[in-house]
């Protein structure tokens, strides 16, 4: 069947790479529900079609952290060894339960319901998260930072693979609670550069089941690669407040519809 643009697809995954380029959110907290809620696509389609479209787009953005040396390898490599193999364990039960599709897509919209209302809250409550953290916590041993940062990346790995949501506001949230000695930019390229191999394998789980849309992946990556880079210009003009507050609200309406359906 031959490649076929379609324009909404296009504009929208514009919009979202707009808005992913301005508050390095992931786009999975984006485009996963839009695909769900505005064009009705099937959530394990939208699901699928969201990872390997995540893969494409971080690749870009991990070649500019890795030229600017903004990545932590260190935290790549923990986070992975527990993501990856969680990711593979999860798309394994999810064959092996064999659930129906309207089972599937019941699970999905929940967990993804679930996981923007977290990453709302994490958008709009980082700084107190953090300060309540250091009084509480303080600074971690290494070995304890090395086994939290793998059970982050085994709780993202589930989340991922299941909605598409969560390498993002909540990766990094938890990354900076985890190594507050590291620059945000630092821990942000670390996040991007481990979300590829995650999303890639999630998304190639997604796809021997049958359930990724090429047209509408290559529509999507069409508008939001030159999104993306538009907003790289316009970021440092507008406040980033105002951009969280509006997507926090984004989220959080579509993480109480899906929640309702």
């Amino acid at each position: 069947m031959p490649f076929t643009l379609h324009p909404l697809y296009v504009l929208s995954g514009f919009a979202v790479g707009f808005l992913v380029g301005m508050t390095g959110v992931g786009g999975g907290s984006l485009m996963t529900p839009l695909l769900i809620l505005l064009f009705h696509v099937n959530p394990a389609t939208a699901v699928g079609t969201d990872l390997l479209y995540a893969s494409i787009t971080k690749t870009g953005g991990s070649l500019v952290h890795g030229f600017n040396r903004t990545i932590d390898w260190r935290i790549v490599t923990r986070l992975a060894l527990g993501s990856l193999p969680a990711s593979l364990v999860t798309l394994l039960v999810l064959h092996l339960l064999k659930l129906d599709q309207a089972t599937v897509n019941a699970l999905i919209t929940r967990v993804l319901g679930i996981a923007l209302l977290a990453t709302a809250l994490a958008l709009l409550f980082r700084r107190r998260l953090l300060a309540s953290y250091a009084r509480r916590v303080g600074v971690l041993s290494e070995p304890e930072t090395f086994r939290y940062t793998v059970f982050t990346g085994i709780a993202l790995g589930v989340l991922v693979t299941i909605s598409s949501v969560g390498a993002g506001a909540l990766g990094v949230t938890a990354l900076i609670l985890l190594y507050p000695e590291l620059r945000v930019v630092k821990i942000a390229g670390s996040d991007i550069v481990h979300a590829v191999p995650l999303t890639l394998v999630a998304g190639l789980g997604h796809v021997m089941n049958g359930v990724i849309d090429v047209n509408v992946l290559g529509s999507l990556l069409t508008g939001s690669l030159p999104g993306i880079v538009l907003a790289s210009l316009f970021a440092p003009r507008l406040p980033d407040l105002a951009l969280r507050l509006i997507l926090a609200a984004t989220l959080t309406v579509s993480g109480l519809r899906l929640l309702a359906v």
